[in-house]
C-alpha cells in the first residue's frame, strides 16, 4: 500500500473534529465562561438599583424643602420645595426658571490682611513701548468706588471687584459673594481707614450681610515677557512653601500695541483651577480692553460688562450611571479574561508536546494556525456577543446608546488582537502555570494601571497626545481608551457614539482602532515567523519564506545528486567489521541513483557545546546505518549513550550537527514535513489529551493519514483489537483514566494507525505486565511485515523477540550490528559456568575449572559463588557434568549451573569492552 499524503482540507478537517469532541468534554468549563459576562452585567443592574433607591430616599441630591410654618415634620405632600430653601450642593437640583445676575470679578491671590489695612495687588505689564504700555495700565483702576445703594449688586458692575475665591461649575452661586471669602473692590489708592462697604443682599430668599474691602491696585513695568514668566513662578512657588499664593493678579504683555493697533497678552494663574470650572479671565480682558478705549477717547469711554448669569433650567435629578461609570474599568477586566484562556490552551499544547505529536503524524502548520486559530476566534466572538446582548438585555446605557456597529468593530479588532498576542506569547512560556500566573497578574494590573493611571492621563488635556498614543500601543491600554470612549458617550446624556464621532479630534476611538488593527497584522506576521523559525521540530532557516520560489516536487527529493561528508570518514578504531561492513553498505546504497531503503543514515553526528565549563560531547558520531522495510532494527545502549539523540535527529526534533539521513529518500534536513506524512512514532512518554478517548485519538491520527470513512472505522477497530482496547469499554473511556499500560499500548497504537513507512518506537514495553507485553508483541511483529522499525529498549528478550537486526550504542558510537543470532555467536563464544559452595572450598572449584579448560576467566566471585566463561570449543558439557559429579563427592555443592552466552551477556561484554577502550584511549 502506498501512502497519499492528506492534503490541506484533510489536515484542517481533522484538527476541527478533533477540537470539537475535545471542546464537548469541556462544554461545562465554556458555558461557565460565557455566563461570567452576564453575572457581571446582572451586577451592575443590581448595583445601579440600589444606588437609584438609596438616591430616592434621601434629600441631599433633591431641590431643598423644607415644612411650613416652621414645622419640624410633615408628609411630602405638604413640603414647600424651591431654590429659596436649598444650601449650595442642593440648589443644582432645583427649577431655576430666572437664574441670579452676579458682578464679574477678579480672579484675586489669596493674601491675608489686617482689619482696616489696605492690601497691594499687583499687575505687572510690558510692551515694545514703554510710555505707551504705562498710560494704558494706569487706566485700568478707578480712583474711587461708586456706589448705589438702591441697587448696589447692579452698580457694582462699575467697579472692579475680586474675590480669592474658587469658581465653581456654574453661576447660578457665585462663591465669592458669601460670608466665607473677602471681596474686595479695587482702585488706585485706599483710604486710610479701610473700613470698606458693608451692605445686605438677598439670596435664596435670605439676607447676608456682606463686607467689601479695598484693595490697592498697583502696576509694575517688566522689561520683557520672561521677566514676568520667571517672576510669576518663583514668586508663587515661594509664597506656595510658605503657605500663601502670590498676590499677583494678573499681567499683560502689549507687545508691538501702538495707538493704530492693541494686540495684547493676558497672563493668568491657572494653578488651583481643578476639573471643569468656570474662569474668572473675561474681566480682566474687559479691564484692559476699556483702559485702551479710554487711552484713545478719554475717560468716559467703556464697554460695560454688567453681570455675568447662568441658563435657565428645568429640575434636574441626581443619577449615577454605573455601568457607564465602572463600564471601562471592570469591562476591561471582563475582555481580558480571554486571554489567559487562550493562552494556557496554547502552552499546555506546547508543554505537553502534543503539537509536535500531532506534527510528527502528518500535520501541517497551516492547517494548525488556521483551525487553532479559527476556534479561538469564534469562541472568542460568542463571548463578545453575549457580554453585548446581556447588557444590553439588562439595558445597560453602556451598550444601548453606543452605536452598535462600532462596537462590532471595536471588539472585533480587539479580539483578534489578544488572541494573535497569545500566539506569540505562547512561544515565551513552556509551562502553563507560569503562564496562567503571568497572564492573570497581567489581567489585573492592566485593570488598576488603566484605571488609576491611563484615565488620569486621558482626562488631562494638556497631556501631550503623541505620549498617548505611545501608550496606548500597550494592547491593553488600548482596549480601556475604547471602553473609556464608550463610557463617556453614554454617561454625557447624549445619544452615545456613533461614526461621526470619530472624527472629533477630542474622541481617541479612532486612534484606537488603527494601532490595534496594525497590532494585530504585526503581531500575528511575527507570532508565525518565531513558530517557523524558533518552534520545536523541523526549525527552518531566518530566511525560510525566500525559498518559496523553489520547485518543490517530490519526485526531485528522491534523487541523490551529490554528497558531502564533513569530518573525518575513518573510524573512531578498527576491530569492528560489522560496522565497517554497515558503513560500505551505505555508501554503496548512496551511488545508486534513488535510495530503495526506508532508512539510510551517512555518517551521522549530533555534537552538544560545553556549558559553565564543561566540555562538549558528541552525542552520537560518525553514524553509518542502513535499514530496508520489514525490517525491525533495535538499538540497546545504556543510559546517555545516545539513543534518544538520534531518534530525536530522526524525528525532526533536533537537526544534525553534521551528516545526513535519509528516509524513503527524503532528507532529514530539508524536508521533514514531508517526511511526517509517512512517519509514525510512539515517544518514549505518553503524549495524550487526557479528555479524549482511545478511539477518538485514533480517529483523529488516522484522519491525519488521509484514512475515510469505512477504511478508518476499520483501521480504527482493528488497531484497538490487536492491542486489547476494544473489550470492556475501554476504547470509549478517557485517556485521563487510563492506566500506565494502557496508554503505552494507544501510543503504539497511534504511531501504527494509517500505514505508515517509517515508525520509531521508544521504549513502548515500558510498564506493562507480561500479558499486555506479549500482545504488544504480537502487534509489532504483524506490523514490520511492510514497514521500518527503529525500536529502543532495555529488555534483551523484548529485542530478541522483535528485532531482526540489533545495534548496541555506547558513548555514542555503533559498537555492532547483526541480528541476535550473529551477536551471540560473535560475541558470545563461551559457556558461562556457575556453582555455589562454602567459602573453604572455593579453591577447589577453581582448581576443578582449571583442568576443565586453562582459559576459562572467572568473572563472578561473592560468599561462595563464583561465575567463570569457558570457552565453547575447548570444554564438552559431558565434561563438564562429569567434573560436577566428583566434586560433589569431595566437598558440599549447594547449587550450580551451566548456561550458553545470552544476549544481556553480549550487550555487557560490549559496553564494557567499548567503555574500557574509551577510558585507555
Amino acid at each position: 500500500m502506498v501512502l497519499n499524503q492528506s492534503s490541506f482540507w484533510t489536515q484542517a478537517n481533522a484538527l476541527f473534529r478533533k477540537s470539537l469532541t475535545f471542546q464537548k468534554r469541556n462544554v461545562k468549563t465554556n458555558v461557565r465562561l460565557i455566563l461570567l459576562p452576564l453575572i457581571l452585567c446582572v451586577l451592575l443592574v443590581l448595583l445601579q438599583n440600589l444606588i437609584d433607591y438609596l438616591n430616592d430616599k434621601t434629600t441631599v441630591f433633591k431641590c431643598g424643602c423644607v415644612c411650613p410654618n416652621q414645622r419640624e415634620t410633615c408628609d411630602d405632600s405638604e413640603k414647600l420645595c424651591g431654590v429659596q430653601y436649598s444650601d449650595q450642593t442642593q440648589a443644582i437640583f432645583c427649577k431655576i426658571p430666572n437664574p441670579p445676575e452676579w458682578p464679574p470679578l477678579l480672579q484675586l491671590p489669596a493674601v491675608s490682611c489686617k482689619k482696616n489695612q489696605s492690601c497691594p495687588f499687583s499687575m505687572l505689564f510690558t510692551a515694545e513701548n514703554q510710555s505707551f504700555a504705562q498710560i494704558v495700565s494706569d487706566n485700568m483702576f478707578p480712583s474711587a468706588p461708586t456706589v448705589d445703594f438702591s441697587d448696589i449688586m447692579a452698580s457694582f458692575y462699575t467697579n472692579v471687584l475680586g474675590s480669592a475665591s474658587l469658581p465653581g461649575t456654574t453661576n447660578f452661586l457665585e462663591p465669592g459673594f458669601t460670608p466665607d471669602v473677602p471681596v474686595y473692590y479695587l482702585q488706585t489708592q485706599c483710604p486710610q481707614n479701610n473700613s470698606g462697604i458693608s451692605f445686605p443682599y438677598k439670596i435664596k430668599g435670605k439676607t447676608i450681610q456682606l463686607d467689601i474691602r479695598c484693595g490697592q491696585g498697583i502696576n509694575f513695568w517688566r522689561n520683557s515677557s520672561d521677566d514676568i514668566n520667571n517672576e510669576i513662578y518663583q514668586s508663587y512657588k515661594r509664597k506656595k512653601s510658605e503657605g500663601r499664593i502670590n498676590a499677583i493678579i494678573t499681567a499683560f504683555d502689549f507687545l508691538n500695541s501702538n495707538d493704530d493697533a492693541f494686540d495684547v497678552t493676558v497672563w493668568y494663574n491657572g494653578t488651583k483651577k481643578k476639573g471643569d470650572v468656570l474662569s474668572r479671565v473675561p474681566r480682566s480682558i474687559n479691564l484692559i480692553s476699556n483702559a485702551y478705549l479710554q487711552f484713545l477717547c478719554g475717560p468716559g469711554t467703556k464697554m460695560l460688562f454688567e453681570f455675568v448669569k447662568e441658563m435657565p433650567k428645568s429640575e434636574t435629578s441626581y443619577r449615577i450611571n454605573i455601568a457607564s461609570l465602572l463600564g471601562g474599568l471592570f469591562f476591561t477586566w471582563v475582555i481580558l479574561q480571554l486571554f489567559p484562556v487562550v493562552l494556557t490552551s496554547l502552552v499546555y499544547e506546547k508543554e505537553h508536546k502534543l503539537r509536535i505529536m500531532m506534527k510528527m503524524h502528518g500535520l501541517g502548520d497551516g492547517p494548525y494556525w488556521m483551525i487553532t486559530y479559527g476556534y479561538f476566534l469564534v469562541l472568542s466572538m460568542i463571548y463578545m456577543l453575549c457580554f453585548v446582548i446581556f447588557g444590553s438585555v439588562l439595558g445597560l446605557k453602556f451598550f444601548t446608546l453606543n452605536d452598535y456597529s462600532i462596537q462590532f468593530v471595536f471588539y472585533f479588532i480587539y479580539i483578534n488582537l489578544q488572541i494573535s498576542l497569545a500566539f506569540l506569547l505562547s512561544s515565551v512560556f513552556s509551562n502553563v502555570m507560569t503562564a496562567t500566573v503571568t497572564a492573570y497578574m497581567g489581567v489585573f494590573g492592566t485593570g488598576i494601571l488603566s484605571g488609576v493611571l491611563f484615565q488620569s492621563f486621558i482626562e488631562d488635556s494638556s497631556f501631550p497626545r503623541k505620549w498617548l498614543i505611545c501608550m496606548e500601543l500597550y494592547p491593553g491600554f488600548a482596549l480601556y481608551r475604547g471602553l473609556w470612549e464608550f463610557s463617556q458617550s453614554a454617561s454625557m446624556g447624549t445619544d452615545g457614539m456613533r461614526w461621526r464621532d470619530l472624527s472629533n479630534s477630542t474622541n481617541g476611538m479612532k486612534e484606537v482602532l488603527i494601532i490595534m488593527f496594525v497590532e494585530w497584522t504585526v503581531f500575528l506576521f511575527v507570532a508565525y515567523y518565531i513558530d517557523q523559525v524558533l518552534s520545536t521540530g523541523s526549525r527552518k532557516s531566518p530566511l525560510f519564506f525566500l525559498k518559496g520560489f523553489q520547485k518543490k516536487h517530490l519526485s526531485s527529493f528522491k534523487t541523490k545528486i551529490s554528497i558531502q561528508r564533513q569530518g573525518s570518514n575513518v573510524l573512531a578504531h578498527t576491530g569492528k567489521p560489522d560496522v565497517i561492513q554497515e558503513r560500505e553498505k551505505v555508501e554503496q546504497l548512496l551511488l545508486q541513483p534513488t535510495i530503495n531503503h526506508a532508512i539510510v543514515c551517512d555518517d551521522l553526528k549530533k555534537f552538544y557545546p560545553g556549558r559553565d565549563g564543561n566540555p562538549g560531547k558528541f552525542a552520537v558520531k560518525e553514524l553509518f546505518l542502513a535499514v530496508p522495510r520489514g525490517v525491525c532494527f533495535g538499538m540497546l545502549g545504556p543510559n546517555g549513550a545516545g539513543k534518544t539523540s538520534f531518534i530525536s535527529m530522526m524525528i525532526g526534533l533536533t537537526k544534525p550537527s553534521s551528516g545526513v539521513a535519509y528516509v524513503e529518500g527524503l532528507d532529514i534536513r530539508t524536508h521533514m514535513d514531508a517526511i511526517y506524512t509517512s512517519m509514525g512514532v510512539c515517544p518514549q512518554h505518553d503524549l495524550l489529551w487526557e479528555s479524549l478517548t482511545g478511539r477518538e485519538h485514533l480517529l483523529f491520527y488516522g484522519r491525519l493519514k488521509n484514512l475515510k470513512g469505512s477504511a478508518l472505522t476499520q483501521a480504527v477497530e482493528e488497531s484497538l483489537k490487536s492491542l486489547n482496547l476494544f473489550h470492556g469499554g475501554v476504547a470509549d473511556k478517557k485517556a485521563g483514566k487510563y492506566s500506565g499500560g494502557m496508554k503505552r499500548r494507544l501510543s503504539v497504537a497511534i504511531s501504527l494507525i494509517g500505514d505508515p513507512k517509517v515508525v520509531y518506537m521508544d521504549e513502548p514495553s515500558s510498564g506493562l505486565d507480561p500479558a499486555s507485553r506479549k500482545c504488544l508483541w504480537n502487534a509489532i511483529r504483524l506490523a514490520k511485515r511492510d514497514r521500518a522499525i527503529i525500536l529502543t529498549t532495555h529488555s534483551m528478550e523484548e529485542a530478541e523477540a522483535l528485532c531482526d537486526r540489533l545495534g548496541i550504542f555506547v558513548d555514542g558510537s555503533l559498537q555492532c550490528i547483526g541480528n541476535p543470532k550473529e551477536l551471540k555467536a560473535r560475541y558470545g563464544g563461551t559457556y558461562v559456568f556457575t556453582m555455589t559452595t562454602s567459602s573453604d572450598h572455593e579453591k577447589g572449584v577453581e582448581n576443578m575449572v582449571r583442568k576443565l579448560t586453562p582459559n576459562a576467566n572467572k568473572i563472578y566471585h561473592l560468599s561462595g559463588t563464583q561465575k567463570f566463561e569457558l570457552p565453547k570449543e575447548e570444554v564438552k558439557i559431558a565434561n563438564v557434568f562429569q567434573a560436577v559429579e566428583v566434586a560433589k563427592r569431595n566437598f558440599t555443592v549447594f547449587a550450580w549451573g551451566l548456561a550458553d552466552t545470552t544476549l544481556e551477556d553480549v550487550f555487557i561484554k560490549v559496553a564494557r569492552n567499548a567503555q574500557a577502550f574509551d577510558t585507555w584511549s
